[in-house]
């Protein structure tokens, strides 16, 4: 399937037309849905059905609160329908590619095998179609929020229309998400390109594709494209891939994405596409020009914050088009009776993140709390193989902002399990204030970064130091020794040449 001739999705529709994506729709957006007549002033009403707006819809009902939730098009947001849940269901079938590819690295003979590559998007379109029913519609009515079908807009500071109804609140929340950045490359919108909102539609694999931009979703996508078994090119303007990433963690990726046989070109940019069923890609660096011929090109050079067409200036709502929705550090915006949460209004574009700052929102706008978003510990991750997870300050951000720090590392290669699973590829990196066990920040690269970075998050959270983490048993052999590996490395950094001369002469004194 050429990329001009994906179709993009529709509010009322997914590609294919098959009985997963018609279930998946019937709970994301009923084609027989009736909107509810507007029932008297809402404490709240909630404008996008993606993460953010989910979590505030259910937890403000949860309470008590009379909730209004308004979604255009798809309950569940990116996360379910083109986003996390998707994506990770491909990359679990490339994982599955690769290990039976490398059986015989632990005696394991395999033949014959080969990637069905429709059979894995139906996996993938299965898998969604489960897990919809938790972001569905009648769910939501169930927990008694009254859910409405259409584009929300602002009138003023307390009324918001959808439809032919009108909706007066004592707050609102802006949760309208993000959408895939698009760059302005000369000829790209006529040779046709997907984005990962476009991309879960294929059923056939391309044989050869581009992908522009080498930060998380380029990275995930490009090396699970090649291990399906098509050519990839993945093209990066910047020095690096992952350049928010720290350099040596993003290193230990871009050495695996090689491996698995992605040809990586940064330092390019893209001057011109052209052509349709066989797009031509022009590209120059400071070697020249080189010209590429695709099947496919993939997009994912960042996010777009949805601001347009919300009635934002009416109802007094600061934003632009670059940053989204302005908040302050409490994420009311600069109309206090409205707040804003997740993609529309954060720098941390991620579900997990949407999710805390739609519970923040609930404290303020409800209760008139003042809990901070920017007090959260947010991590991120890249789900990559192996994946490069990270949380507080890296070595790059306090070396900008002139903050001392001590890093104690430890290979992957240094942890049994790792060995034994051969999967020993990375390290952990955490970060402290000198002098003390005090977590400023951490990054690990390795199979299964995201899950091992929790305990770290728990630690800054609940201001734990990295002596705290030292204490704690481990159980053995498992990967998360890692950090128990670098937290010792701390313990024994205590133990000063005056220290040990002490505990000498003490010991010699009672023998």
């Amino acid at each position: 399937m050429s990329p001009s001739a994906a179709i993009p999705p529709s509010p009322f529709r997914f590609n294919p037309d098959d009985e997963y994506n018609r279930r998946l729709l019937a709970n994301v957006h009923p084609h027989d849905w009736v909107n509810p007549r507007p029932n008297g002033r809402y404490n709240l009403v909630v404008i996008g059905g993606g993460t953010a707006g989910l979590v505030a819809a259910a937890g403000a009902a949860g309470l008590g609160a009379k909730v209004a939730l308004i979604e255009k098009q798809w309950m569940g947001g990116d996360c379910l329908n083109v986003g996390c849940v998707p994506s990770k269901a491909l990359l679990r079938s490339a994982r599955a590619a690769v290990d039976v590819r490398d059986a015989a690295r632990f005696g394991v003979g395999v033949s014959g095998a080969t990637v069905d590559f429709a059979a894995v998007m139906e996996r993938m379109r299965r898998i969604r179609a489960q897990i919809s029913p938790h972001d569905s519609a009648a769910r939501f009515a169930a927990l008694g929020v009254d859910v409405f079908f259409g584009e929300g807009r602002l009138l003023g500071g307390d009324r918001v229309q959808v439809g032919d109804a009108v909706l007066s609140f004592a707050h609102a929340v802006i949760a309208t998400g993000g959408r895939a950045a698009v760059p302005p490359i000369p000829g790209l919108s006529d040779a046709g390109f997907y984005t990962n909102e476009t991309v879960f539609s294929l059923t056939a694999l391309p044989r050869r594709v581009a992908v522009i931009g080498g930060g998380p979703i380029g990275c995930e996508l490009a090396q699970a494209f090649r291990r399906f078994g098509a050519e990839v090119r993945l093209l990066e303007q910047h020095g690096r891939i992952l350049n928010r990433d720290d350099a040596a963690a993003a290193e230990v990726v871009h050495r695996a994405l090689v491996a698995d046989g992605v040809t990586i070109r940064c330092g390019a940019v893209v001057r011109h596409v052209s052509g349709g069923e066989e797009p031509h890609i022009l590209l120059a660096d400071e070697r020249g020009e080189e010209s590429l011929t695709v099947d496919a090109i993939l997009v994912g050079v960042g996010r777009a914050p949805n601001v347009e067409g919300l009635g934002l200036e009416a109802a007094g709502v600061a934003y632009d088009g670059r940053r989204g929705v302005i908040v302050d550090e409490h994420l009311r915006t600069t109309n206090r009776r409205i707040f804003a949460a997740g993609d529309v209004c954060s720098p941390h574009q991620f579900t997990h993140a949407a999710d805390a700052m739609a519970r923040v929102v609930i404290h303020n706008a409800l209760f008139g709390g003042r809990s901070r978003a920017d007090a959260l510990i947010i991590p991120r991750c890249t789900y990559t193989d192996p994946e490069l997870a990270h949380v507080g300050l890296s070595e790059g951000e306090a070396s900008q902002r002139g903050i001392a720090i001590r890093t104690f590392r430890h290979e992957m290669a240094g942890v049994d399990r790792a060995v034994l699973d051969g999967e020993d590829a990375g390290f952990i990196a955490i970060h402290v204030k000198p002098g003390t066990g005090a977590i400023l920040g951490a990054t690990i690269v390795a199979r299964h970064a995201g899950d091992l970075i929790a305990e770290v998050c728990l630690a800054m959270t609940g201001r734990l130091g990295l002596g705290t983490l030292a204490k704690t048993i481990h159980p053995y052999p498992t990967r998360s020794e890692l950090i128990k590996r670098a937290a010792d490395a701390y313990n024994r950094s205590r133990l000063t040449p005056r220290v040990k001369r002490l505990f000498t002469q003490w010991l010699s004194w009672t023998r």
